[in-house]
């Protein structure tokens, strides 16, 4: 099949991102409650935020994006993982215990690294594409960094990144949310430009 008649899979993976991180950083955020809403979260991190993602990293694939591939596919593996690492220890007595907050922040902080990389790979892209990643590496640091604070036992200065990261995430996620309605229904409609243009 011709790749340049494939439909765009741009969209489903920028829906997908951007949806289940603001949903994840309305909690953060403390908008909601962070017990009762975890369910929710976990159940939209695997299915659109983890394989809506992977199958539009396929389908960037197979019209040779190694960006989208890349993208997407990593992406939607980072929230599978970060429900296992969520989930996983309440099902396996071997893993009785959480993760702890140590662990955790390196495991954002490498997120963070990648994404900054990532980040370098849109500056020939629109503006809009720029702000997710830039704005997406900030926001897994200040998660790192709340983690990592709540580790060393400085709970409040924690609470408070973490508060900040909240809403630092739901602008992220809102722009990935735009992109994608771009890409969806035309530039006229929503206007994004690149460096070229």
């Amino acid at each position: 099949m011709d790749p340049d008649k494939l439909a765009n899979p741009a969209p489903l993976g920028l829906m997908g991102f951007g949806m289940t991180t603001i949903l994840l950083n309305i909690r953060t955020a403390g908008l909601i409650d962070a017990g009762t809403s975890m369910g929710m979260i976990f159940a939209v991190g695997i299915f659109y935020g983890g394989l809506a993602q992977i199958i539009a990293g396929y389908m960037e694939f197979k019209k040779g994006n190694t960006f989208g591939t890349t993208a997407f596919t990593s992406y939607g593996f980072f929230w599978l993982t970060f429900v296992f690492l969520n989930v996983f220890p309440l099902f396996n007595p071997a893993w009785a215990e959480p993760v702890d907050k140590g662990s955790m922040a390196a495991y954002l902080f490498c997120w963070g690294l990648f994404t900054l990389f990532m980040f370098f790979g849109t500056l020939k892209t629109n503006r809009v594409l720029q702000f997710v990643f830039a704005s997406l590496a900030l926001l897994f640091f200040l998660l790192a960094t709340g983690d990592y604070l709540a580790y060393i036992d400085m709970v409040e200065l924690s609470d408070t990144v973490l508060m900040i990261a909240g809403f630092e995430g739901i602008i992220c996620g809102a722009s990935a949310f735009y992109l994608a309605m771009a890409e969806v229904n035309g530039w006229p409609i929503f206007p994004v430009k690149t460096e070229s243009e």
